[in-house]
């Protein structure tokens, strides 16, 4: 199932009608199609897209074919992703015909793992999201213009690999095993980091090497039990924790000296008194709680009656939504 209309997407299909063709709405960041189209209708899409440089066209499903050949119609496309065709792509060849200053791209995971070396020729590579594909990984070292990066179901045994990136803003771990995290303050000038759900992982304590970090978002790390000092950490302003089940001491959290607004989403272990420990924190202006009941939410409230985060929004990473 395609996102819905007016959620950021413009869903086009085969028959291609002047609707779909209308201009986007402000918020439309993908134009995306599940099944082929017929290569006037094709055309009619790029040619619809070089209006509108800033909308990431997507294919998903069949709409994919076997090689990603049906980019040949997009020769000026600046931003392309691909996923949720586990099972029909088998190669990357059609990437040959994208122009090599494209800014993002997108590759979810496949049956068959795809070579990555056809990444090299974009030396223009602002983002780029992978999803369980490691083969010839180590392109990724040559992509230095890169400014985020999200690794999806992907173990590296460390860093290492991320070294060369020194453009890098923003980066996402999630699903995989890559545990090691000791090069991190060697990456870039990260400002916005995202662990998820990475197995293994246990110390943070790199977390808080990196000056420039502005926001930090970790989810169900379930072998962190003690979060670090954040004492270091000058500009760090937004720390979210979702799902942090082992966490049951917040007060390394007041060593934050510049952080304005937390969110503590699915953290039932806790209970308001332990929130409350927060009041003390000199420049903590916002709080979104959801501790497992409005009971013990409203109780928290009562203890700490700070306004809620107002923006919820993540980095703008290539997500991969559900299809």
């Amino acid at each position: 199932m395609a996102i819905p209309m007016g959620m950021g997407v413009r869903d086009v299909a085969s028959p291609l009608t002047a609707q779909m063709l209308l201009p986007p709405d402000p918020d439309c960041h993908y134009v995306q199609f599940a099944s082929p189209l017929s290569d006037p209708e094709y055309r009619a899409l790029a040619e619809w897209l070089e209006r509108y440089p800033t909308v990431i066209l997507r294919a998903y499903g069949d709409g994919t074919g076997t090689d990603l050949g049906f980019l040949r119609h997009f020769p000026n496309v600046r931003a392309f992703r691909a996923d949720a065709s586990y099972r029909l792509l088998t190669s990357l060849d059609g990437l040959r015909h994208l122009p090599p200053d494209l800014r993002h791209l997108g590759l979810g995971q496949t049956a068959k793992r795809l070579s990555l070396a056809p990444l090299s020729r974009f030396t223009a590579l602002r983002r780029l999201y992978l999803e369980g594909q490691t083969r010839d990984i180590d392109v990724i070292a040559t992509l230095d213009t890169l400014t985020s990066l999200t690794l999806r179901s992907i173990t590296l045994p460390d860093l290492s690999l991320l070294q060369p990136l020194t453009r890098l803003r923003a980066l996402d771990l999630k699903l995989g095993g890559t545990n090691n995290l000791r090069l991190l303050p060697r990456i870039g000038a990260l400002q916005y980091l995202e662990l998820w759900r990475i197995r293994g992982l246990h110390d943070l304590a790199p977390v808080t090497e990196l000056p420039e970090l502005e926001h930090l978002y970790l989810q169900s790390l379930g072998r962190v039990r003690t979060l670090p000092s954040f004492a270091e950490s000058a500009a760090l302003t937004r720390i979210d924790l979702f799902g942090m089940k082992s966490v049951t001491d917040l007060r390394p959290l007041l060593s934050a000296p510049a952080l304005t607004r937390l969110t503590l989403f699915d953290m039932p272990q806790l209970q308001p008194a332990d929130v409350a420990v927060l009041a003390a924190h000199p420049t903590l202006r916002q709080l979104s709680m959801s501790l497992g009941s409005p009971r013990k939410n409203d109780a928290a409230h009562r203890l700490l009656p700070l306004p809620p985060v107002t923006d919820h929004d993540r980095h703008p990473s290539l997500e991969t939504p559900n299809p």
